[in-house]
């Protein structure tokens, strides 16, 4: 099994920053893409941002220039460094993994919340 465990969420004032972090355990293949998505209250996940196992990040352009994403793929670790965090960037954040091994492999994190005060 894999799993997914993310850190770092928070309460923050709008201009402010966080970083997020997800670690990732089990049964993993080398080449793979983790990513940041969230999820606002009456709204549908997106994308935030994905890195893939060669370093290939892709990011929502919304978050671009603003937001960060990096792993640590020895440790199977990623983390999202959010900087000048709008109230709009409230959400629950989710990490997810995907690979794809004879068909497609996805799993998700519980989300962490994050908050920005205006």
């Amino acid at each position: 099994q894999v799993q997914l465990v993310e850190s770092g969420g928070g309460l923050v004032q709008a201009g402010g920053s966080l970083r997020l972090s997800c670690a990732a355990s089990g049964n993993i293949f080398s080449s793979n893409t983790m990513g940041w998505y969230r999820q606002a209250p009456g709204k549908q996940r997106e994308l935030v941002a994905t890195i893939t196992s060669g370093g290939d990040t892709n990011y929502a352009d919304s978050m671009k220039g603003r937001f960060t994403i990096s792993r640590d793929k020895s440790r199977n670790t990623a983390s999202l460094q959010m900087n000048s965090l709008i109230p709009e960037d409230t959400a629950v954040y989710y990490c997810n993994v995907v690979w794809w091994l004879g068909r497609l492999r996805e799993y998700w994190g519980h989300g962490t919340q994050v908050t920005v005060s205006s």
